[in-house]
C-alpha cells in the first residue's frame, strides 16, 4: 500500500493526551485495532478475489517490499502508542524506550526520527539520538533537517569536524533552511572563529528568494553575534537591518512572526520600523493577551527612549488595566512621574509596585525618595525600615536613613547613617562618594555643630569639584558667620557668585563675609543687591540688612529691616535686637 504520512500517529497522540488516566487501557487497544486496520489493507493491484497469487508475477518482489513497509509502520505506531501512555502516566524511561523502538522500527519516518531524537536530546542521551539519526541519513533521500540535526548532535558530543560536514551537507540539500545555517555558525564560534562563523551569516544572506521565517532567524544569529563581539555591534547592527528589510510584512502569516519581525527592528535600532508593527499588531491581539502585554510593553520601552513620556503612559496605563497586578509597569509609571516631579502620583504607583512584588528592591528606595520628596520623612522611614528587614544593609538604604532624619532635623542620627553609607561605598562602591554626597554630610554636621567635621567634608567636595558654588558658598558663609578664616571665606564666595551671579543666598554671602570685614558700605550694596534678587521675603536677609544698617549708624532703616525679618519669622534675638535699638 502507499506510504502513510505519520499523522496519523500524531492524531492518535493527541487523543491520547485529551483523555483521562482511567481509559488509557482502552484507548491503547482501539488505537491498536485502529492502526492494525489502516496497515493491512491490501493492495490496489491485488485481485478482486484478495488472492495473492492473482497478482502478476512481475510484482512479486514490489508486493513483497510494500508488506515489508507495512509491517514496520505498524511496528512503529504500536511503538509510539505506547509510548506516549508511558509519557502521560510520568513514565519517561519506558516512553524513551518505546519512542526509540518506533524510530528503529521506522527510520523512513522524518517526522519519526527528528522527534524521537529532540527527546533523547532533552533527556542527555545524546548517544541514542546519534544512533537514530545516523541510520535515517544513510538513507539515499534524507533530508538537510536530518543532517542539521545531526550536526547539532555532533557539536554537543565535542565533534565539530563531523559536526561541521554534517551541517555542510543539510545546507546543500536545504538551502532555504536556517537550522543548518544556525548550527554551522555556532560550531566556528565555538571554534573560536568568529571571522568563519560571520561568513556563514554572509552566506546565509545571500541566498535568494528566502522566506519571512527564514530571515527574522537570520537577524537573530546577528543578534547572536552582536552581543559576542560587541566592538563590531553597529556594522553587524546595519547588515541585520539590510537583512530584515527584505521581510515583506504583508506577508508574515502569524502575529509571532510580525513581533519577531518588529523586535528585531527594535533591538537593531529601528525603533521607527518597529513602532508601525507594535501598533498594529495591538489591532489585532485583544484575543492574545500575553502579546498584547509584550506589545505595549515594547512600545513603552520605545517612547521611554525618545522621551515621549505621554505616550509611554498610555501603554503602560493601558497594561495595568489589563493585568492590575503588573508590577513592571506600576514602577515606570512611578518612575516618570518621579522624573516629572509628580510626587504623590509616584508615592501611590511606586507603592503599588512594591505590593505586588515586594522583591523588587530598587522600588524601596524610589519610594523613600519620593517620600523625602513630599516631606514625608516619617513615611519614608517607615519604608526604608521595611527595607532594611529584607534585604542587606547598603549605601542607598543608609543614605537614604541619613537623609530622612536630616529632614526631622535629627541631625546626630543623620551624621550617623551618613557616615555608614561612606564606610560602604569605601569598602565596595567608591563611584557613590560623590562630590554631592559629600557636600550634603557636610550640611549635616554643620546643622549638628560639629564645624571640623563639616569643614572636613566640605574640603572632600571641593576636591572632586573645585567650583561647586554650593559648597563653596556654604562654607565661606560658615566661616562668615563664625568670625573664622574671613579672608579665605571672602574669596570662596566670590567664586560661588561668579559662578551664580544673580544667587540671592550668595550675594547675601558676600554681604555678609564684607560686614565681618568692616566693610559695610561695600556689604551694603550686596544685601541690597540681595534684597531685590529674592524671589520671597527671606528672614535672613533682612536679618542682616539690619545688622548693616546699624553699623552705619542708620538706626531707622536697621529697625525697618529687623521688623520685616520678624514679620517672615519669629526669632528672640533679631527680637532683642529691635527693642535694644529703641530710642527710647
Amino acid at each position: 500500500m502507499p506510504r502513510q504520512r505519520w499523522g496519523f500517529a500524531a492524531a492518535a497522540r493527541g487523543l491520547l493526551y485529551r483523555m483521562s488516566r482511567v481509559y488509557f487501557a482502552f484507548a491503547a487497544v482501539v488505537l491498536g485495532v485502529l492502526l492494525a486496520a489502516g496497515c493491512r489493507t491490501a493492495p490496489a493491484n491485488r485481485g478482486a478475489s484478495g488472492d495473492e497469487s492473482a497478482a502478476p508475477a512481475g510484482d512479486a518482489h514490489e508486493e513483497k517490499r510494500a508488506e515489508v513497509a507495512s509491517d514496520h509502520r505498524a511496528k512503529a505506531h504500536a511503538h509510539y502508542a505506547a509510548g506516549v501512555v508511558h509519557d502521560l502516566n510520568n513514565e519517561r524511561e519506558l516512553a524513551l524506550e518505546e519512542f526509540y523502538k518506533a524510530a528503529r522500527a521506522n527510520p523512513e519516518d522524518e517526522e519519526l526520527i527528528l522527534e524521537v531524537s529532540r527527546r533523547f536530546i532533552q533527556n542527555k542521551q545524546s548517544d541514542k539520538a546519534l544512533e537514530l539519526l545516523l541510520s535515517a541519513a544513510a538513507l539515499p533521500r534524507a533530508s538537510g533537517a536530518i543532517f542539521a540535526r545531526l550536526g547539532f548532535v555532533y557539536a554537543q558530543l565535542g565533534q565539530n569536524d563531523k559536526a561541521i560536514e554534517a551541517n555542510r551537507i543539510a545546507l546543500k540539500r536545504t538551502p532555504h533552511s536556517i537550522a543548518g545555517y544556525q548550527n554551522l555558525f555556532l560550531n566556528y564560534l565555538q571554534n573560536q572563529q568568529p571571522e568563519v562563523a560571520l561568513k556563514v551569516l554572509a552566506e546565509a544572506a545571500d541566498q535568494k528568494d528566502a522566506d519571512a521565517e527564514f530571515l527574522i532567524g537570520l537577524g537573530e544569529l546577528y543578534a547572536t553575534y552582536a552581543l559576542q563581539f560587541p566592538r563590531q555591534r553597529e556594522a553587524i547592527h546595519a547588515q541585520a537591518l539590510k537583512v530584515l528589510g527584505r521581510v515583506k510584512d504583508s506577508r508574515l502569516t502569524t502575529p509571532q512572526l510580525r513581533l519577531k519581525l518588529a523586535d528585531g527592528f527594535y533591538l537593531f535600532g529601528d525603533a521607527e520600523k518597529a513602532t508601525p508593527i507594535y501598533l498594529d499588531l495591538l489591532k489585532h491581539a485583544d484575543d492574545l493577551p500575553l502579546l498584547r502585554d509584550n506589545v505595549r510593553t515594547k512600545l513603552a520601552n520605545i517612547y521611554l527612549r525618545a522621551r515621549d513620556r505621554q505616550r509611554a503612559v498610555e501603554q503602560l496605563e493601558a497594561i495595568v488595566r489589563d493585568d492590575p497586578s503588573n508590577a513592571q509597569a506600576y514602577y515606570f509609571l512611578g518612575t516618570i512621574a518621579s522624573e516629572e516631579n509628580r510626587w504623590a502620583e509616584a508615592t501611590d504607583n511606586l507603592k503599588k509596585t512594591i505590593l505586588f512584588n515586594p522583591d523588587f528592591e530598587q522600588a524601596h528606595y524610589d519610594l523613600a525618595a519620593a517620600q523625602l520628596a513630599l516631606s514625608n520623612s516619617g513615611d519614608a522611614l517607615a519604608t526604608l525600615d521595611r527595607a532594611r528587614a529584607r534585604f542587606s544593609t547598603s549605601f542607598v538604604i543608609e543614605y537614604l536613613l541619613g537623609m530622612a532624619h536630616n529632614q526631622q532635623k535629627n541631625y546626630a542620627e543623620a551624621a550617623n547613617h551618613f557616615t555608614a553609607a561612606e564606610v560602604i561605598a569605601q569598602a565596595a562602591e567608591t563611584n557613590r562618594l560623590t562630590h554631592a554626597f559629600y557636600f550634603q554630610v557636610g550640611v549635616v554636621f554643620e546643622h549638628k555643630g560639629d564645624r571640623a567635621q563639616a569643614e572636613k567634608y566640605f574640603d572632600k567636595c571641593l576636591k572632586l569639584a573645585p567650583d561647586f558654588p554650593e559648597a563653596l558658598n556654604y562654607l565661606g558663609y560658615m566661616w562668615a558667620d563664625h568670625g573664622e578664616n574671613l579672608e579665605r571665606a571672602l574669596e570662596l564666595i566670590e567664586r560661588a557668585l561668579k559662578a551664580e551671579p544673580k544667587s540671592a543666598a550668595y550675594l547675601d554671602s558676600m554681604g555678609w563675609v564684607l560686614y565681618k570685614l568692616k566693610r559695610s558700605q561695600e556689604a551694603l550694596d550686596y544685601i541690597l543687591k540681595a534684597v531685590a534678587s529674592s524671589e520671597e521675603p527671606d528672614a535672613t536677609i533682612y536679618d542682616h540688612l539690619g545688622d548693616i544698617y546699624a553699623s552705619l549708624k542708620e538706626t531707622e532703616q536697621a529697625r525697618e529691616a529687623w521688623r520685616k525679618s520678624l514679620s517672615v519669622e519669629k526669632n528672640e534675638s533679631v527680637q532683642k535686637k529691635l527693642e535694644g535699638s529703641n530710642p527710647e
